[in-house]
């Protein structure tokens, strides 16, 4: 089955919510449903920042609302928008 990458904002329930703990708690929530390919921070203004992650998941029907799902029970998460998905290039 071919992979999917799905790139995320993630925003912080409260500004004292760090992007790290964010990210953390993503990739134990994501368990074997998907990994985290990379990720940057995203200043938004007076000291909040957001989580800008790629995600790697199985081409699968409904699976971005799993992932959704997966990235609202992370502790400190408020929000979660999906940005995009597009299809994984093949290493070499």
């Amino acid at each position: 089955m071919a992979s999917l990458v799905a790139r995320a904002r993630v925003l912080p329930a409260d500004i004292a919510v760090k992007p790290e703990d964010m990210l953390e708690g993503l990739k134990r929530s994501l368990g074997s449903a998907g990994r985290v390919r990379s990720h940057a921070v995203e200043p938004i203004a007076f000291g909040l920042s957001a989580l800008l992650v790629d995600i790697v998941i199985e081409d699968a029907e409904g699976v971005t609302d799993r992932l959704e799902e997966a990235v609202k029970k992370v502790e400190g998460v408020g929000q979660v928008d999906i940005l995009g998905v597009s299809r994984a290039s093949v290493e070499l």
